[in-house]
């Protein structure tokens, strides 16, 4: 999995998705975008696509496509309209875009540099300043989000991030 990260200024939102999909299409790999301000770091994405994949394997997917699929795992939400306020939109808005090939894929990109190819080609087509964008948390619209109370992040030893990714694991126990 790569994870391109950077500030995008969207001016029209269906050229933005077409160019993903363009690009998803031709090099054979899972797109997905998310507005970075919902996200808590890369743990966050690897862990989506991983149970995605997971999902995939089980029969237990929601979503059609890998792309709706790790989008629901990364939401923490089994309803597709809920999960799309993580998505980007039109505006200036900090990004972070996963391009995966697939279950194998680090094999796969290893041999023949899918990912890589497909990473390339996505920096190159985008309207995005390389920013940092999943080096800081927004907490509160993460709080917000994810409905992480003070008395819930008072009961664990971890931060909002380990709260956060056991939400998207949790998504399972819902189903």
């Amino acid at each position: 999995m790569i994870v391109i990260e950077g500030v995008a200024v969207v001016d029209d939102l269906d050229d933005l998705l077409a160019t993903l999909d363009a690009v998803a299409e031709e090099y054979g790999v899972t797109i997905q975008a998310f507005d970075a301000r919902y996200l808590v770091g890369r743990r966050h994405l690897e862990r989506a696509v991983e149970l995605a994949d997971r999902a995939f394997d089980r029969g237990e997917n929601v979503a059609r496509e890998r792309s709706v699929e790790i989008l629901l795992y990364a939401a923490g939400r089994r309803q597709i309209d809920d999960a799309l306020a993580m998505g980007v939109s039109e505006g200036r808005t900090p990004v972070a875009v996963v391009v995966d090939a697939g279950e194998g894929g680090e094999g796969r990109d290893a041999a023949d540099g899918t990912e890589t190819k497909a990473a390339a080609a996505l920096r190159d087509r985008l309207p995005l300043d390389p920013t940092p964008t999943l080096s800081s948390i927004d907490a509160e619209r993460v709080r917000s989000f994810f409905d992480v109370t003070d008395a819930e992040l008072d009961a664990v030893e971890g931060d909002i991030a380990d709260l956060v990714c056991e939400r998207v694991a949790l998504l399972d126990v819902e189903k």
